[in-house]
Protein backbone atom coordinates (compact mmCIF):
# COMPACT_ATOMS: atom_id res chain seq x y z
CA UNK A 1 0.00 0.00 0.00
CA UNK A 2 1.51 3.58 -1.01
CA UNK A 3 0.48 6.99 0.56
CA UNK A 4 -1.93 7.38 -1.55
CA UNK A 5 -3.83 4.45 -0.67
CA UNK A 6 -3.55 5.07 2.47
CA UNK A 7 -4.86 8.49 2.74
CA UNK A 8 -8.01 7.05 0.42
CA UNK A 9 -8.73 4.31 2.79
CA UNK A 10 -8.87 6.56 5.48
CA UNK A 11 -10.93 9.00 4.10
CA UNK A 12 -13.45 6.04 2.95
CA UNK A 13 -13.71 4.75 6.39
CA UNK A 14 -14.11 8.66 7.61
CA UNK A 15 -17.24 8.90 4.83
CA UNK A 16 -18.42 5.84 5.68
CA UNK A 17 -18.46 7.06 9.52
CA UNK A 18 -20.27 10.40 8.24
CA UNK A 19 -22.69 8.67 6.68
CA UNK A 20 -23.96 6.54 9.43
CA UNK A 21 -23.79 9.24 11.98
CA UNK A 22 -25.74 11.72 9.96
CA UNK A 23 -29.01 9.43 10.89
CA UNK A 24 -28.25 11.16 14.05
CA UNK A 25 -27.75 14.07 13.35
CA UNK A 26 -30.81 14.46 11.48
CA UNK A 27 -33.34 13.00 14.09
CA UNK A 28 -32.14 15.09 16.59
CA UNK A 29 -31.32 18.05 14.49
CA UNK A 30 -27.67 18.01 15.33
CA UNK A 31 -24.46 19.12 13.55
CA UNK A 32 -21.52 15.90 13.34
CA UNK A 33 -19.26 18.36 16.13
CA UNK A 34 -21.94 18.31 18.28
CA UNK A 35 -22.55 14.77 18.44
CA UNK A 36 -18.63 14.34 18.59
CA UNK A 37 -18.63 16.38 21.87
CA UNK A 38 -21.84 14.62 23.70
CA UNK A 39 -20.12 11.68 22.30
CA UNK A 40 -16.34 12.80 23.57
CA UNK A 41 -17.81 14.00 27.04
CA UNK A 42 -19.91 10.46 27.62
CA UNK A 43 -16.23 8.89 27.15
CA UNK A 44 -14.12 10.66 28.77
CA UNK A 45 -14.81 11.11 32.10
CA UNK A 46 -12.87 14.00 34.24
CA UNK A 47 -11.92 15.41 30.55
CA UNK A 48 -15.06 18.31 30.47
CA UNK A 49 -13.70 21.38 29.13
CA UNK A 50 -13.81 23.16 25.77
CA UNK A 51 -9.66 22.98 25.94
CA UNK A 52 -9.81 19.29 26.36
CA UNK A 53 -12.06 18.54 23.72
CA UNK A 54 -10.14 21.20 21.08
CA UNK A 55 -6.74 19.00 22.60
CA UNK A 56 -7.39 15.76 22.64
CA UNK A 57 -10.22 15.71 19.33
CA UNK A 58 -7.67 17.63 17.30
CA UNK A 59 -10.77 19.99 16.69
CA UNK A 60 -10.62 23.84 15.68
CA UNK A 61 -11.48 25.60 18.65
CA UNK A 62 -13.97 28.40 17.49
CA UNK A 63 -15.96 25.43 15.82
CA UNK A 64 -16.13 23.20 19.35
CA UNK A 65 -16.85 26.91 21.01
CA UNK A 66 -19.61 27.46 18.92
CA UNK A 67 -20.71 24.23 19.35
CA UNK A 68 -21.01 24.14 22.87
CA UNK A 69 -22.85 27.10 22.86
CA UNK A 70 -25.42 26.14 20.39
CA UNK A 71 -25.58 22.51 23.08
CA UNK A 72 -25.68 24.53 26.23
CA UNK A 73 -28.29 26.69 24.51
CA UNK A 74 -30.60 23.87 23.58
CA UNK A 75 -30.19 22.50 26.90
CA UNK A 76 -27.95 18.58 25.87
CA UNK A 77 -25.17 20.51 27.84
CA UNK A 78 -24.69 22.37 31.34
CA UNK A 79 -21.66 23.87 32.71
CA UNK A 80 -20.36 24.56 36.46
CA UNK A 81 -17.43 26.61 37.30
CA UNK A 82 -14.29 25.29 38.23
CA UNK A 83 -13.70 26.24 42.10
CA UNK A 84 -10.17 26.55 41.49
CA UNK A 85 -9.96 28.73 38.42
CA UNK A 86 -12.87 30.86 37.83
CA UNK A 87 -11.96 31.18 34.36
CA UNK A 88 -12.78 27.18 33.66
CA UNK A 89 -15.80 25.94 32.71
CA UNK A 90 -16.79 22.45 33.26
CA UNK A 91 -19.21 20.94 30.75
CA UNK A 92 -21.77 18.23 31.79
CA UNK A 93 -24.51 15.83 29.73
CA UNK A 94 -27.81 17.20 30.54
CA UNK A 95 -30.57 13.97 30.97
CA UNK A 96 -31.46 15.60 27.52
CA UNK A 97 -28.40 14.44 25.87
CA UNK A 98 -29.15 10.43 26.93
CA UNK A 99 -31.55 9.41 24.19
CA UNK A 100 -28.88 10.70 21.82
CA UNK A 101 -25.57 9.27 23.49
CA UNK A 102 -27.63 6.17 23.10
CA UNK A 103 -28.31 6.23 19.38
CA UNK A 104 -24.41 7.99 18.81
CA UNK A 105 -23.33 4.27 20.75
CA UNK A 106 -25.72 2.28 18.85
CA UNK A 107 -24.67 3.79 15.44
CA UNK A 108 -21.08 3.65 16.57
CA UNK A 109 -21.73 -0.57 17.46
CA UNK A 110 -22.65 -0.71 14.11
CA UNK A 111 -20.21 0.76 12.05
CA UNK A 112 -17.46 -0.95 13.19
CA UNK A 113 -19.86 -4.22 12.74
CA UNK A 114 -19.35 -3.16 9.04
CA UNK A 115 -15.67 -2.46 8.88
CA UNK A 116 -15.03 -5.85 10.46
CA UNK A 117 -17.07 -7.94 9.26
CA UNK A 118 -15.91 -11.35 8.11
CA UNK A 119 -12.68 -10.49 10.45
CA UNK A 120 -12.01 -12.82 13.59
CA UNK A 121 -11.55 -11.52 16.17
CA UNK A 122 -8.14 -12.36 16.38
CA UNK A 123 -7.72 -10.14 13.02
CA UNK A 124 -9.83 -7.60 15.05
CA UNK A 125 -7.07 -7.78 18.03
CA UNK A 126 -3.96 -7.69 15.72
CA UNK A 127 -5.40 -4.31 13.75
CA UNK A 128 -6.44 -2.73 16.92
CA UNK A 129 -2.53 -2.95 18.24
CA UNK A 130 -1.02 -1.84 14.80
CA UNK A 131 -3.50 0.84 14.37
CA UNK A 132 -2.58 1.58 18.23
CA UNK A 133 1.22 1.97 17.11
CA UNK A 134 0.48 4.09 13.82
CA UNK A 135 -1.73 6.43 16.17
CA UNK A 136 1.49 6.61 18.49
CA UNK A 137 3.68 7.22 15.82
CA UNK A 138 0.98 9.96 14.50
CA UNK A 139 1.48 11.57 17.85
CA UNK A 140 5.07 11.46 18.50
CA UNK A 141 5.31 12.88 14.54
CA UNK A 142 3.02 15.91 15.48
CA UNK A 143 4.76 16.78 18.93
CA UNK A 144 8.12 17.45 16.60
CA UNK A 145 6.48 20.14 14.24
CA UNK A 146 8.49 19.38 11.67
Amino acid sequence: MNGTDFLTGSRRIRKLYEARISRVCGRYGLTQIETDILAFLSNHPGKDTAGDIVRLRMLQKGNVSQAVEDLLGRGYLEKSQDPKDRRKLHLHLAGKSEEVIQAITQVRAEYLRELFVDFSPEEVGQFNALFQRIFENAAIALERKE
